[in-house]
């Protein structure tokens, strides 16, 4: 509904100040010539354009008044600028008076026409939430005292914060404080199983002072989970770093955030990742022949090799590769190779130094299971050795695997699951400070291994 409110105003503002320019800048007759229709086409698909980068789109029914007029003003301030010295600064002016004047006319009238309807509906979707008529499915993880003291505080507020409470999980077995007030749902241990089950859109976590130690673990069930999660102020000292102080409408919570990347940033990323992914098949296309006649002549067997890996949020996809190994070099098993792996051919050698077995996964990041930068995706095999020794490894999917990360550069492929473990420590590090710029970086230092060909 917002997009088609914004390609709305961007063409009525852009009509408005095309009447205003011609009959009061130029003194002319108001015609409608070819620049007008030109604007009124491609405008408001580069405004939308700009507010998907920036964000405006995503989580829309979270949005509220501050919020959206923030977005509004900075959003049309930046967007304004470029379309103006873009497109508008040759147009006739006798002097710079006016050229002030044009800009800021455009940038009043595309706020103004923008924020109105923004407002309007955010406010009605605001108040459908504080009357109840709309919330978000929420379950309390823990049945103890201070369950039971946010729950109650939560539903004392004059107006509802857009929590549907739908139950609440166990943690020890022990607290049922809750079962007069909320369903129980089963333990911990079945957490994403309830939350897919439920559908549920935020978890609230209450620990006493005595069950600190199990946040950690908790909020590793909770990694692959596409949730938001927060906790009571008293867990504050486990989590420095990682949460964002946020009041709800009286209710004091810490929302956790597994990264700090703003949403303009991973809306960029994602578009640079799409970008770079087609530029990459189209120019390397003579090279991905070549590789395949390589891998084709090698040995017998596909010249790609596909398999089941897990990605975002715990959902399994299939990534592909050229070959680098025999057929059937897994007739045992799930294996992981060596530095000597008889298993891999000459060709396969050269193909993971370089890392020139990772092309075609270009096509995976194209369909949206993978980035070009994130952890590297692993099987469901060896995720559960890994989660076993640290169940940290999970906050690896709140996120895109990716065709580099920080891990393969800093510390190649892994030979066994603590040598993972080890690898793991370098991809958390990454998500906790992710951002455009590390991202570039780390892209620099897998092309500066693919022409040294130094990978592991």
């Amino acid at each position: 509904m917002l997009l088609s409110f914004d390609l709305f105003t961007a063409a009525t503002a852009w009509l408005l100040f095309y009447i205003y320019r011609i009959t009061e800048i130029e003194q002319a007759e108001l015609s409608f010539k070819g620049n007008f229709f030109l604007g009124l086409i491609v405008l408001p698909v580069l405004w939308i354009f700009l507010y998907t980068i920036q964000g405006t789109y995503h989580n829309v029914l979270r949005l509220y008044r501050i919020k959206s007029l923030k977005l509004t003003f900075f959003g049309s301030l930046i967007g304004c600028l470029l379309i103006f010295f873009v497109f508008l600064l040759n147009d006739f002016v006798n002097n710079y008076t006016q050229l002030y004047t044009l800009f800021f006319l455009f940038l009043g009238l595309h706020f103004s026409l923008t924020i109105i309807p923004r407002m309007i509906y955010t406010t009605w979707h605001v108040k459908r939430i504080h009357a109840g008529k709309f919330g978000f499915n929420t379950i309390i993880i823990g049945g103890n005292d201070k369950a039971v003291n946010i729950l109650d505080e939560i539903k004392k507020l004059k107006q509802n914060p857009g929590y549907k409470f739908i139950g609440y999980v166990n943690i020890n077995g022990n607290d049922f404080k809750l079962d007069d007030k909320l369903p129980y749902l089963g333990k911990i241990d079945r957490i994403s199983e309830i939350v897919s089950t439920n559908s549920i859109d935020e978890v609230i976590i209450a620990l006493e002072s005595s069950e600190h130690e199990k946040l950690k673990d908790i909020l590793a069930n909770l990694a692959s989970c596409n949730v938001k999660i927060g906790v009571i102020p008293d867990a504050y000292d486990l989590l420095a770093g990682q949460v964002q102080m946020n009041s709800i409408f009286g209710a004091l919570l810490l929302n956790i955030t597994p990264t700090t990347m703003p949403d303009w940033q991973f809306s960029t990323k994602r578009i640079l990742d799409i970008f770079l992914s087609l530029i990459a098949i189209l120019l390397l296309t003579p090279v991905y022949l070549f590789l395949a006649i390589l891998v084709k002549t090698s040995s017998k067997g596909p010249v790609f090799f596909s398999q089941e890996r897990v990605g975002i949020h715990g959902k399994p996809f299939r990534i592909f590769k050229f070959r680098t190994m025999y057929v059937n070099a897994e007739k045992d098993g799930p294996q992981l190779s060596s530095s000597n792996d008889s298993r891999i051919t000459k060709i396969g050698k050269f193909l993971r130094k370089t890392r020139l077995d990772e092309f075609p996964q270009f096509w995976n990041v194209l369909k949206g299971d993978m980035s070009l930068v994130g952890p590297r995706p692993e099987r469901q095999f060896y995720i559960d050795q890994i989660a076993e020794k640290d169940p940290q490894y999970l906050y690896l999917h709140k996120v895109r695997p990716g065709i580099t990360s920080w891990g393969q550069v800093k510390f190649g492929y892994a030979e066994n699951v603590e040598q993972m473990v080890e690898r793991m420590k370098y991809d958390l590090l990454y998500i906790r400070n992710m951002s455009l710029a590390l991202d570039l970086k780390i892209m620099f230092y897998t092309i500066a291994i693919i022409f040294k060909g130094t990978g592991k």
